[in-house]
């Protein structure tokens, strides 16, 4: 099963691709852990991309395909994995395109998690996360039992700053921009499958698995 999932802020993505890794035993490989792990082994790459993140730069189109097919020739991955993050763009998609023909195997599907914009905004503005055991809070659907602190640990509790309005709006705007012609490059090679992520979590990842089966 090899897999992308992309969706904007606010989706669910994330634990739906924690949810469909599991399910399926593939890894859940996603940029920011690649970075991470490229950041902590050290490697040559990893030192090249932490420079371009430390200057407050992007990592170049380049740099992170070089990384990515790093992390694919793993062991881990023979069987299957689902991408998280990446391709973040059409350049992005043409190159794994090419990876992905020297491996065995073929991309079985592309996840597009959709949630209307004011939900969207709802969701993120009203996001609350633990300073000390990272535990994520919504006020609304899943508030602290004590304000302000975390049921887990007794942690403080707070607003991350890219959670704002003015902020999540921009992420939103920039979200469309940037992943309207990617959404548009798979639908044109019928591997998008379409998930309404305005549904219980479990409902969603049942469409999920419904839509990539399917598809396969």
């Amino acid at each position: 099963m090899r897999v992308i999932i992309i969706g904007p802020p606010g989706s669910g993505k994330s634990t739906q691709a924690d949810l469909f890794s599991q399910y399926f035993q593939i890894p859940h490989i996603s940029t920011g852990d690649m970075f991470r792990e490229a950041f902590k082994t050290g490697t040559i790459l990893g030192k090249k991309a932490k420079e371009h993140q430390t200057s407050g730069g992007l990592v170049p189109d380049e740099l992170t395909i070089e990384i990515v097919l790093e992390r694919l020739n793993q062991p881990d991955c023979s069987k299957g994995f689902l991408l998280d993050g990446f391709p973040r763009n059409v350049a992005q998609a043409y190159a794994l395109d090419k990876i992905l023909q020297s491996m065995p195997g073929k991309l079985d599907g592309v996840i597009n998690i959709e949630v209307d914009d004011e939900i969207l905004l709802e969701r993120i503005t009203n996001r609350r996360v633990c300073s000390q055991c990272g535990e994520t809070y919504h006020l609304t659907y899943y508030p602290p039992k004590q304000e302000d602190i975390c049921n887990l640990c007794g942690g403080k509790i707070y607003q991350r700053s890219d959670d704002t309005i003015e902020i999540a709006r921009s992420r939103i705007i920039v979200y469309h921009e940037q992943t309207k012609p990617l959404i548009d490059y798979y639908r044109s090679q019928g591997l998008l499958i379409e998930v309404n992520g305005d549904q219980d979590i479990h409902k969603v990842l049942r469409d999920i698995i419904k839509g990539v089966c399917n598809d396969s």
